[in-house]
């Protein structure tokens, strides 16, 4: 018998509470989640295919299982997942990831929303799940994540989740939702730097930002002290196509005050631009952004923080949607698409700390589901 991995959920999830009257508890809690997980890192989306998972693999289960009355059915684990709560399910997760993966130290951390787009309930009035998770650009690992409520947006999720993470030494970016005040005042509570991406929600101070880089690229920074700004370029190509990114920074005292004149942008030490010019077959379009920084004026930390940003596109929300197909789960019931969302990040984090195979996300489920030997690699991981 193989043991189970120290890391498995049977260590970190173990404290979960069993939503279930006795009477209904036929199947161990811990085994509904262990059989879950599995499926899950091996292609499994829904909970019919949880289910016939399995059963086919209701042998190899048995080896690190009770099972006391087999396999569930789809019914039950539907069941169970719509019931689960989810935000002990998120403190168990939160716990798990400390364990396998260490605290996010210096390193960007990106925050970022998602919506399940076929998680919603027209006749039950339920509104597609939307998720903020927080994605760590070095490990490429998720860190956490918390569901919009109902009714709400991602400016009250995102200070509930960055609340739970260790950020000391990182450096937090959030795109135009989550640049507020407070949340600035929050993330430097917890002895991190931001980089907040400015658009119209500050319309004002968006456009006196605008204006500043403006006269500033003029006059070729004239006015300006060598210190108090500076300039990165960056060139990628490939498929036909050439991305110039340009990064400035200014971190001049003076401008400084007179854009943050009551210090309401707590520790704001730079603003910055990054202009992105894009040529494909001839085509040229450029598309320039603002931010507000506490990071000093070196643009070298500015712009691998802009970047580590962008990539939580590609390194997150699309594995989810291509790799395991999140947006086609029409998981619908109670907490389940909320919980299963946490599920998928779990086999994600799992995925992507096992590294012997190199090959996509996507290859290794399906090695996952063709090796059991693989299999517990991953979730050893």
């Amino acid at each position: 018998m193989e043991p189970q991995p120290t890391t498995s959920i049977t260590t970190h999830f173990a404290t979960l509470t069993d939503p279930r009257v006795a009477r209904t508890k036929r199947h161990a809690l811990l085994d509904i989640l262990t059989i879950a997980l599995c499926a899950v890192i091996c292609g499994a989306d829904s909970w019919v295919e949880v289910e016939r998972f399995g059963h086919a693999k209701e042998a190899w289960l048995q080896t690190f299982l009770t099972l006391p009355n087999g396999i569930p059915c789809h019914d039950t684990f539907g069941r169970v997942f719509a019931r689960l709560d989810p935000a002990e399910f998120e403190r168990c997760f939160l716990s798990w990831v400390r364990a396998v993966a260490g605290e996010a130290v210096a390193q960007v951390v990106a925050v970022d929303g998602k919506t399940l787009r076929r998680s919603h309930d027209r006749t039950a009035g339920q509104a597609a799940l939307h998720m903020v998770s927080a994605w760590a650009t070095a490990t490429r690992l998720v860190l956490g994540q918390v569901a919009v409520a109902a009714k709400s947006n991602e400016i009250t999720a995102i200070p509930a989740l960055l609340r739970v993470l260790d950020l000391q030494g990182c450096t937090v970016t959030i795109d135009a939702m989550g640049c507020q005040t407070a949340i600035a005042r929050q993330i430097r509570a917890q002895e991190a730097d931001y980089v907040l991406a400015l658009k119209d929600n500050h319309p004002t101070l968006a456009a006196e930002v605008a204006a500043t880089f403006a006269l500033a690229r003029a006059t070729g920074f004239a006015d300006l002290a060598p210190a108090q700004h500076a300039y990165q370029q960056t060139i990628d190509k490939g498929h036909g196509r050439l991305e110039l990114r340009r990064y400035w920074t200014i971190s001049d005292p003076a401008i400084l005050a007179y854009l943050n004149p009551a210090g309401a942008w707590t520790d704001l030490r730079s603003i910055g631009l990054v202009e992105a010019e894009r040529r494909i077959d001839g085509k040229v379009t450029v598309a320039r952004r603002y931010y507000l920084a506490s990071l000093g004026g070196a643009v070298a930390a500015f712009a691998g923080a802009v970047r580590g940003h962008w990539g939580v596109e590609n390194g997150l929300h699309w594995i989810l949607d291509i790799a395991f197909r999140e947006d086609e789960s029409r998981v619908r019931v109670g907490h389940g698409p909320h919980n299963l969302a946490i599920l998928r990040h779990v086999a994600l984090n799992l995925l992507r700390q096992e590294r012997t195979a190199t090959c996509g996300v996507k290859a290794k489920r399906l090695m996952a589901a063709w090796d059991e030997h693989y299999l517990l690699t991953v979730l050893a991981a």
